[in-house]
């Protein structure tokens, strides 16, 4: 098991979250009740799934491809540490990782 830390959109709260190598960031976000829509499912035909990884974790991630970067670009609050948490796959080498749910980020399941 290895462990990631989302920072909630308010700045203040945090969760610390057990993760199994091989699993999606938005897979164990959602697990843990942190509000990440993903209303793709992972298909990239989004960006409610977006996070800002934390600047000294952001080299342990590989490359976003060209297609997550689109998709990035009409995510609300993007940074240059922007990422889709869909397309994350976590490694053992990304113990510890930390992310934030942006402030502008608005998730909408359960809205009816």
């Amino acid at each position: 098991m290895m462990r990631v830390t989302f920072i909630h959109a308010d700045g203040k709260g945090r969760t610390e979250a057990e993760a199994e190598p091989g699993s999606t960031l938005l897979d164990v976000a959602q697990a843990h009740l942190i509000p990440l829509e993903g209303t793709c499912e992972g298909q990239m035909a989004c960006s409610t799934c977006h996070v800002v990884v934390e600047s000294q974790d952001f080299d342990r991630l590989p490359p976003a491809s060209e297609m997550e970067e689109d998709m990035l670009d009409l995510a609300a609050g993007a940074r240059r540490t922007s990422r889709l948490s869909c397309q994350i796959v976590l490694t053992e080498d990304m113990d510890g990782l930390t992310v934030r749910i942006p402030a502008e980020s608005r998730n909408m399941q359960g809205v009816r």
